[in-house]
């Protein structure tokens, strides 16, 4: 069989066909929505998460998605790469901190363009000939608040300390360094500093 799941999560399966070397991205039916509510909302977010992919894929290193054929599914190029949270710490710590340096220059060309990931993290990067590839927007939209892009940065940091602790604190450097090209950059910093304090306060 050509056809085999990479992922299944509560919202949808990942299918790797390798006969035409491309993902589907398939949204689950929730049983516990009338059909015809169901078929609305997949639709819905099929088509949101494919125009978000089309507009990235413009900009930075992402999947450009196939036109759809089924109204729940999304077909895009493979990119045969490994997941960064995979790979990152096989590095030497300056190249991590160079690909680091990167990810925060691609989230700059994003945020330029008010597209907001959701869901910033390692996990959905993956690493090809040198380059970073922003995959699974299942979870953006747009917006040009300084809050919103001040989230996905910082769900990106708790990424990186969660994921790759030893030395998250210098990768996150990398990841700001790369994001100051962004002309709008300080004003997401400094909102990224009360994200954070609200975020301890709730902690303690």
């Amino acid at each position: 069989m050509s056809q085999k799941i990479l992922q299944q999560g509560a919202e949808a399966k990942i299918i790797l066909d390798e006969s035409k070397n491309i993902i589907i991205k398939d949204r689950i039916k929730k049983s516990y929505r009338i059909q015809e509510l169901d078929n609305k909302i997949r639709k819905q977010r099929t088509k949101a998460e494919k125009k978000l992919l089309e507009k990235a894929s413009k900009i930075i290193n992402a999947p450009n998605p196939h036109p759809l054929k089924e109204f729940n599914r999304i077909e895009m190029p493979f990119i045969e790469g490994k997941k960064l949270s995979e790979t990152l710490e096989t590095f030497q710590l300056e190249k991590q901190k160079e690909i680091c340096v990167k990810i925060g220059e691609e989230t700059a060309r994003l945020h330029k363009e008010d597209i907001i990931h959701g869901d910033l993290t390692t996990s959905n990067m993956i690493l090809k000939d040198n380059s970073v590839y922003f995959i699974d927007f299942g979870l953006g939209y747009i917006s040009k608040k300084i809050e919103d892009k001040a989230v996905d940065l910082h769900l990106l940091k708790q990424a990186l300390e969660a994921r790759h602790f030893k030395y998250w604190k210098i990768l996150f450097e990398g990841v700001v360094t790369g994001y100051g090209d962004y002309k709008e950059s300080n004003k997401v910093l400094e909102r990224l500093k009360a994200v954070e304090k609200r975020g301890r306060y709730k902690h303690e």
